[in-house]
């Protein structure tokens, strides 16, 4: 993998910074200060935002659970919770987080209450898929490990069963990229992969967290989760069949105000782009929905794909947090 997870965690804090300034304004205004997207500057004080803030808080809560040993819903949750609590009061909080992280976060530092009491499993908001970048960087994960952490670090906030399964796949996604999966494939992988997790439920990783659904059964709950993110697959597909690289891709994919757009519309971003990572993160950030998480996300896979190299060095010494970032990434390379 090489130096895959370096670049997908600089490029996640890059797209993050890049998205920060254009967060809730319209394409029409974001092009009344930079008329081109393609000349979207990176600030001088690259500044993140709660979805970097939040990644860094899983990677934290990763390496202190691997560190007692295999990855286990046991060692991962309560570090993860305590990460997510302290996160929640930071004082560096003023970054526009997410509601339902705020409250999820609340729940969870009341005492004894269980996980699967503090989420709401009612959202499906992106702060699930945000973050779970790392999991998709560890090697040393089984699928069964990815696939569980994924679901559960969501499931602490998000425990919607689309932000479960989008968690998922765009773990799965960093992780194939760095694989050296070419991205032309990417799409038919991510569906396949879907298909062939349609209806299945862990609880070992889960508990009983589907319970607390209005679903029937956990395999209801779990499928309808999938069904979701497959149906944004059909989008992003037929986006990338009539490529527009001049259109908002907020129109072709959804806004990424929630999990599953989020994660079609930046594999859109970086599928129009796969070969210059700087243009994709700025077609991402120069957008009409969710600018930050969106950039974030497609400087996620562009970096996997290409590695620490893909950004230009003085952008790299700006990023806030670069010290950090590089630190994870020499850990997983």
């Amino acid at each position: 993998m090489g130096d895959k997870a370096t670049g997908a965690l600089l490029g996640l804090a890059i797209g993050d910074a890049l998205g920060k300034v254009t967060e809730f304004s319209e394409v029409e205004l974001i092009a009344w200060q930079w008329p081109d997207w393609r000349r979207l500057p990176l600030p001088d004080n690259a500044l993140i935002t709660d979805d970097t803030q939040m990644t860094l808080a899983l990677a934290r809560a990763l390496r202190t659970a691997r560190a007692h040993g295999p990855l286990t819903p046991q060692n991962l949750e309560p570090p993860l919770r305590a990460e997510f609590i302290a996160w929640s009061r930071s004082p560096e909080n003023n970054r526009a987080p997410g509601m339902t992280c705020l409250r999820s976060c609340d729940r969870l530092a009341s005492p004894g209450v269980r996980w699967q009491l503090a989420s709401d499993v009612g959202s499906k908001g992106c702060g699930a898929n945000m973050r779970v970048a790392p999991l998709g960087l560890v090697r040393e994960l089984t699928d069964g490990q990815l696939s569980g952490a994924a679901q559960l670090q969501s499931g602490l906030t998000h425990g919607h069963p689309t932000a479960l399964a989008a968690s998922e796949l765009t773990a799965y996604a960093v992780r194939k990229l760095a694989e050296g999966l070419p991205p032309a494939g990417l799409t038919a992988v991510l569906r396949a992969y879907a298909l062939a997790h349609r209806g299945h439920y862990d609880a070992f990783w889960l508990g009983d967290l589907a319970d607390h659904a209005q679903d029937r059964t956990a395999e209801a709950f779990a499928t309808r989760g999938w069904d979701e993110c497959l149906t944004v697959l059909d989008r992003l597909d037929a986006a990338l069949a009539a490529p527009d690289v001049e259109a908002d891709p907020c129109l072709a994919t959804g806004e990424g105000w929630i999990a599953e757009e989020a994660l079609a519309t930046g594999l859109l971003c970086f599928l129009l782009l796969p070969d210059d990572p700087v243009a994709a993160v700025r077609r991402a950030a120069y957008s009409s929905g969710d600018s930050d998480s969106i950039a974030c996300l497609a400087g996620a896979f562009a970096g996997a794909h290409l590695g620490a190299d893909a950004w230009p060095a003085d952008w790299v010494e700006r990023i806030e947090h670069r010290d950090e970032l590089l630190e994870f990434g020499a850990l997983w390379d």
